[in-house]
């Protein structure tokens, strides 16, 4: 007893002196990037061009500024002020912010705020910019002005798997508006992964690794991202020399405008996953052939890839060339890259020492490439894996670098914080991070009230360690609402009032109050949007599932379906959704409030259709709405079909099987009465983007597969 109670006061006295440690870790590494930045005037014009694209019309309506941050106390801010003389034709309100990306915040908080605007992805309705005045009558914040503080330094955004579930296809004009929107919303720690792989095709070309051989090792345009996490290779290739000459190109471009308005984008590193050929060229090294990921039937010619031990020195060799190489291309654009070795792929052993000197391996690649590199790590592999990820391989891990050099992403702090449960990432910095999106779902789902709390409890809370907020969904443009607020937070010191905050989004959203839309947002906010049981796998309505059920379950054994019910677990498991167990033999869709509130919302939302109508906002929501609640309904519709199969009832199961097929039916005639939901305008985007003949056929081909 004695000795445990000297190891408890060993590890307190190493967590207090860490706490006090990363402070100043993090201080250092800000004021570095602060120097790194690109000049007041270039911002400044960054900011006003952002200003041109959204609003033309009052382009000489605001005046612009870079401050520094002592105006604010040392934190990043920006400030609105009015203009005491002001016309027409010249400016009537002042921003100023420590960077663009607060200008252009500082922006959107005045329009939002006193102009009654609404900015959301196109694809979701788009701006709402009717309610703000002519220039010249602009309405005036209170006299002294305004001063907006982050209340923690970073707003993270992205997840690795989203490029592949939402921005493959998209060329500059479609990204251009993505960096406005990223902006708009105070991001200003962007995962920037376009083009990784013309950094790899020359480093591992370097390495006497040909184009044949790398054919079959990167994935196609619409599977890089299971590719680049090692999940499978070369399926859907192989890619063209002008794919990567593009994407390369592209790239330059998406870090030339995120640097501009003051940004730090993440670039990707070394996670250890290579080409099978490295194992012939160096045929001593320690590569491990992985087992299936599950996705392609355990085909070898796409299943089981090459993974790179990061003790081997190799390791530090490839990563640190992958590193210099992006620097070459790039120039000194960030210090912060990402890598996630150990995500959904646990290490060979649970030896802390072992994880310890792997972690260290991990980070000392990156640091060959840039003698300033900070490690940020998606954290969900703590959740995922939490049976392998215990206290002393966690600890292990997230202290085999040095403190202040790694920064993890609490990917599911929205429904399981991990900083709760690991004394504050054991003194690690992390983000508080709301995934929301898993597969890029079309589902309205969200749990507001967590949003609204959660990051201000953690930021708060006893030796904390959080140093920003972010968005990690996997797919985007779906539910605005609660990629608005969750942006707000980044500049919110205080809990937000979701019933108060959601009566003026929806004023905001479709530009005028209206009663009926305003109550079908209360019911949303008690309904929908309060998801609180854990589960991820919210979107498993039966009408866009594969029919997997099998009804020779009826006859099983009990044990024959424990052993089925394992099977699906696993299943789920290697895809990262969560499922929940249940006692019923009927297949199980996900539903976490009561179905008629929310057919009421709808009712009141058709209400309002005479004074809405005209609003783009407003139609979205009502088809995303009606869709949900024709899902919904099609759930039972289906269990009432199998029911009726069960009791060998054909009368009843032909009534309700044809109630079914025609929700299809209906749901398709209404999901096409707006592109907005339509597969031919991501077909559309993949066409657009090839550039001859054999690309537009791959492009198109692998979007059906």
């Amino acid at each position: 007893m004695p000795c445990f109670r000297f190891l408890l006061l060993i590890l307190i006295l190493m967590l207090a002196l860490a706490s006090a440690e990363q402070p100043e870790a993090i201080e250092a590494l800000l004021r570095r990037l602060d120097t790194q930045r690109s000049p007041p005037s270039v911002q400044e014009s960054a900011a006003k061009a952002v200003l041109q694209r959204l609003l033309p019309t009052h382009s000489h309506s605001f005046e612009f500024k870079i401050i520094s941050k002592d105006v604010c106390g040392g934190h990043s801010c920006f400030c609105i002020n009015n203009f005491k003389d002001s016309s027409r034709n010249s400016a009537e309100i002042k921003i100023r912010g420590t960077t663009a990306v607060e200008i252009v915040s500082g922006l959107h908080w005045y329009l939002k705020y006193w102009c009654g605007a609404h900015v959301s992805w196109d694809k979701t309705g788009g701006v709402q910019i009717g309610s703000i005045p002519k220039p010249g009558s602009l309405p005036h914040v209170r006299k002294e002005g305004l001063v907006i503080k982050r209340a923690v330094p970073w707003n993270y955004y992205q997840n690795v798997v989203t490029s592949s579930y939402s921005y493959v296809w998209w060329d500059w004009e479609r990204w251009e508006k993505e960096i406005d929107w990223m902006a708009l919303q105070g991001v200003n720690l962007p995962l920037a992964f376009t083009a990784q792989e013309a950094i790899w095709q020359k480093v591992f070309m370097d390495l006497n690794i040909s184009m044949d051989d790398l054919h079959g090792f990167f994935g196609g345009p619409a599977f890089l991202a299971w590719a680049r996490m090692g999940n499978l290779h070369g399926w859907g290739g192989p890619l063209s020399q002008n794919w990567f000459d593009q994407q390369l190109s592209l790239q330059k471009q998406i870090l030339s405008r995120m640097l501009d308005l003051g940004m730090t984008p993440v670039l990707p590193s070394f996670s250890g996953n290579v080409p099978s050929a490295l194992t012939k060229i160096f045929p001593s090294a320690n590569i491990t052939r992985l087992g299936d990921w599950n996705t392609v039937d355990g085909d070898p010619r796409w299943c089981c890839t090459f993974l790179l031990d990061p003790s081997d020195p190799l390791f530090i060799e490839i990563g640190e060339a992958f590193i210099k190489r992006q620097l070459r291309e790039y120039g000194d654009v960030t210090d912060i890259y990402n890598c996630d070795t150990f995500n959904e792929n646990s290490p060979p052993t649970n030896d802390p020492t072992y994880i310890s000197n792997l972690g260290a391996a991990v980070y000392k690649a990156m640091a060959r490439g840039d003698k300033d590199a900070i490690w940020l790590m998606q954290g969900w592999l703590f959740y995922s894996d939490s049976g392998f990820w215990r206290p002393p391989q966690m600890q292990a891990l997230l202290h085999s670098v040095p403190f202040g050099k790694m920064i993890v992403l609490d990917l599911f702090a929205d429904v399981k914080p991990i900083w709760k449960t690991s004394s504050q990432f054991y003194g690690t910095p992390y983000i508080w991070c709301m995934l929301h999106n898993f597969g890029g779902n079309i589902e309205m789902y969200g749990i507001l009230d967590a949003i609204s709390s959660g990051p201000v409890d953690a930021r708060i809370s006893e030796n904390s360690t959080m140093v920003g907020v972010g968005m990690c969904m996997e797919g985007i443009e779906q539910n605005p609402v609660v990629y608005e607020l969750m942006s707000e937070m980044a500049f919110r010191s205080e809990k937000v009032e979701p019933v108060d905050w959601l009566k003026s989004y929806s004023r905001r959203r479709y530009g005028k109050a209206v009663q009926q839309v305003e109550e079908a947002w209360e019911i949303l906010h008690h309904t929908i949007y309060n998801c609180t049981d854990g589960v991820a796998d919210h979107n498993i309505d039966f009408i866009v599932k594969f029919p997997d059920w099998d009804p020779s379950i009826i006859n099983m054994s009990i044990l024959a379906k424990q052993e089925h019910m394992q099977k699906l677990l696993t299943l789920h498991k290697k895809r990262r959704f969560l499922v929940e167990e249940t006692n019923t033999d009927l297949p199980q869709s996900h539903l976490w409030y009561p179905t008629w509130p929310v057919v009421n919302a709808l009712r009141l939302f058709l209400v309002a259709r005479n004074n809405l109508s005209k609003s783009l906002t407003y139609r979205y929501d009502l088809v995303d709405l009606t869709r949900q609640v024709l899902s919904k309904l099609a759930n039972q519709v289906y269990l009432d079909a199998m029911t009726a199969f069960r009791q060998n009832d054909a009368k009843a199961f032909s009534l309700h099987s044809q109630k079914f097929v025609q929700l299809i039916s209906d749901i398709d005639e209404l999901l096409a009465a707006d592109d907005n939901f339509l597969l031919g305008t991501w077909l559309d985007s993949a066409k657009k983007l090839a550039a001859n003949p054999g690309e537009m056929s791959t492009n198109g081909t692998l979007e059906h597969k």
